[in-house]
């Protein structure tokens, strides 16, 4: 057993000696990679989801409350209390530019104050997707004429400002689901308890996302 480990997951290069798609959907494609595991070594295949990536915002306003909105999400047959998120998915978009863009589109929302929070992924054993939270403060309505129009799903958007200690105990007791809601909130609360001191600058390129290490 390793003493005094300080853990930090570590990029990990490994030959891929071929790759297909082998389903092209809307938004995510599912892949099958042959990979090397090393010179000489075992060599592995795997199917997994090919995923843009998405952010997720947890809004904090001045009574510690945060901003949940309900939605319907059709594989599991819920209405869920999420996050303000979206999918990375418009070509050159910065992760805090997208992040914006979801807070106007789904909650009406501009802020003036950002900084990460977290950054995960979502199911790493199946899927490349990426995700970073952001904390954003002085939160602040759009007038109504510039509001984004809804559709479908989003249409029936509601939205509560939940006391931060109270969204911490439906976590905890299995009443949220989500699990942007579930990290975002989490993470919230540590953060809160070292003052927001160890938050990253909201502009901090976003390393862990599959298809940014570039940028």
């Amino acid at each position: 057993m390793e003493q005094g480990l300080h853990p930090s997951d570590e990029f990990s290069e490994r030959s891929i000696v071929s790759s297909d798609t082998v389903y092209d959907g809307l938004i995510w494609n599912v892949l099958h990679d042959e990979v090397d595991l090393a010179p000489g070594g075992p060599r592995i295949t795997r199917d997994y989801v090919s995923h843009p990536g998405a952010v997720a915002v947890v809004v904090l306003d001045e009574h510690d409350r945060v901003l949940l909105i309900n939605q319907y999400r059709h594989p599991v047959g819920m209405t869920l209390w999420e996050l303000p998120a979206g999918l990375l998915d418009v070509a050159g978009e910065e992760p805090l530019a997208a992040a914006q863009r979801e807070l106007w589109e789904e909650a009406d929302r501009t802020a003036g104050n950002w900084a990460v929070l977290t950054d995960f992924f979502l199911s790493p054993g199946s899927s490349s997707e990426a995700m970073r939270i952001f904390l954003a403060r002085d939160s602040r309505l759009v007038p109504e004429a510039e509001r984004h129009q809804r559709t479908e799903e989003e249409a029936e958007m509601r939205y509560s400002w939940v006391p931060l200690d109270e969204a911490l105990s439906a976590v905890l007791g299995g009443r949220i689901h989500n699990p942007s809601a579930v990290v975002g909130i989490l993470a919230t609360h540590a953060a809160r308890a070292q003052g927001y001191t160890q938050l990253r600058d909201a502009r901090v390129p976003f390393e862990a996302h599959p298809g940014l290490r570039s940028r």
